[in-house]
């Protein structure tokens, strides 16, 4: 059985930071890509950012570059996104993801993961 649990989300002010983890169970990730999607009340699921081994080459949605940044410990088996200058467009479930396809085509769209975990609530007050 594969599992995802997410932790790190919370309450804070615009401009605060927050770092999210992302910890996998049930299967070795490191040669798989993994990410983190989001989502907003009313709104559809958003890529945010993805990764497909150690912390080389990520991929991160325009509304996060510069801010947003992923990061991975495959030892640990744990994705993790450290968010930085938080807004409050930034608020939403967010959600770690990952991929049994090692080389996958495209890591930013969400059909590519096969497993999720919960969620953990951020919430981001002006």
């Amino acid at each position: 059985q594969v599992l995802l649990v997410e932790s790190g989300g919370g309450l804070v002010q615009a401009g605060a930071s927050l770092r999210l983890s992302c910890a996998a169970s049930g299967r070795t990730f490191g040669g798989y890509p993994m990410g983190w999607f989001r989502q907003a009340p009313g709104q559809e699921r958003e890529f945010v950012a993805a990764v497909r081994w150690g912390s080389g080459n990520p991929v991160y949605a325009d509304s996060v570059k510069g801010r947003f940044a992923i990061s991975r410990d495959n030892a640990e088996n744990t994705v993790n996104l450290q968010m930085n200058s938080l807004k409050p467009e930034d608020t939403g479930v967010y959600y770690c993801a990952a991929s049994s396809q090692p080389w996958a085509a495209d890591i930013m769209h969400h059909r590519t993961y096969n497993y999720w975990g919960r969620g953990t609530q951020v919430t981001v007050s002006s």
